[in-house]
């Protein structure tokens, strides 16, 4: 057996050692940040206040923005911290309690988007039936099964990770405690766990995106049966917001996870996962509220509303 002192805290390398571009990647990260902060509080303030988005389509789409501000919350403010102090170190609890929140959140949303998918296919092909199966009570039992088949899918390998010994060099190659650059660091054998990893990320893209793909394919068999053309472009504008998000969330997993990369191209990974941890969660908001007509009326209103109540304070006030 050989000597070593265990690895208590990490370096976190970030993105970039140029002085300028961590100024520039500052001030995107701060401003995406803060704009899909406000734009999922938006939603989800909306569709607590508003009586017209009380569907089950509103009721995943608010779960989804809570689960994008979660998100975004466990990666984004570690390294803006980073970036601002010049402290790159993390402790090795807060590094794992990170990687369990990334992978949490992050699967999650994969079920929770397939979940969504079910919801416009019950919507467009079983319009008549919608309400019945579509019920409150089921909706929550399919944003609990989302979070329950997280969980049991990604504590497993969680644990494994708690058994992973680090002595040789505590310097992630990454701006936040990701998998892969843990395990490149680590000084036991990792072999079994790479495979594990490899097996259950593909698995679970595999089987969220058939699903996706089915309910989409029986979802455009049957809006292309519409006889009317302005039928065919409601139910399609219907789909077009979740559509896109599938789109940015599969593609940015595609590039991440299934792209075979050689070591030298650890710069070009670091750069693509910023789509999923700040950029997808600052657009997914004005995706569906731009795209979505009665979410924007909802919004009107609300912003109708407000000033309202402030001209009616600024009455009862009196002059000064």
């Amino acid at each position: 057996m050989r000597n070593h002192t265990a690895i208590t805290t990490f370096i976190l390398l970030g993105l970039t050692d140029d002085p300028y571009l961590k100024i520039l990647v500052f001030i995107f990260l701060f401003t995406s940040y803060m704009l899909s902060i406000a734009g999922n509080l938006i939603i989800i303030l909306l569709t607590l206040v508003d009586s017209h988005l009380k569907t089950a389509m509103y009721y995943f789409l608010q779960n989804f923005s809570i689960l994008e501000i979660s998100f975004t919350s466990a990666c984004v403010p570690r390294y803006l911290y980073s970036l601002s102090t010049g402290n790159r170190t993390i402790t090795y609890s807060a590094c794992l309690s990170q990687l369990f929140l990334i992978d949490l959140f992050a699967v999650t949303g994969f079920f929770l988007l397939t979940v969504m998918s079910y919801d416009r296919y019950v919507a467009i092909c079983k319009p008549l039936h919608y309400v019945t199966i579509m019920n409150r009570r089921f909706c929550k039992t399919l944003v609990i099964g989302c979070w329950v088949t997280t969980f049991f899918l990604i504590f497993p390998l969680f644990i494994l990770f708690l058994c992973l010994e680090f002595c040789d060099s505590n310097a992630i190659d990454h701006f936040l405690c990701d998998a892969n650059p843990l395990m490149k660091i680590s000084c036991s054998d990792t072999w079994f766990l790479e495979q594990l990893v490899v097996v259950c990320t593909v698995l679970i893209f595999i089987v969220t995106l058939v699903c996706v793909v089915l309910s989409y394919i029986y979802i455009i068999r049957t809006i292309l049966r519409f006889p009317s053309a302005q039928q065919r472009q409601k139910a399609f504008s219907t789909c077009s917001s979740h559509m896109i998000v599938l789109s940015i969330s599969y593609g940015s997993c595609i590039f991440i996870y299934i792209k075979p990369s050689a070591k030298d191209d650890v710069t070009m990974n670091k750069g693509i996962a910023l789509l999923p941890v700040s950029i997808s969660p600052m657009l997914n908001p004005f995706i569906y509220t731009l795209r979505n007509k009665q979410v924007v009326k909802a919004f009107n209103d609300l912003v109708t509303k407000l000033y309202f109540f402030q001209g009616i304070r600024r009455m009862l006030k009196g002059p000064k």
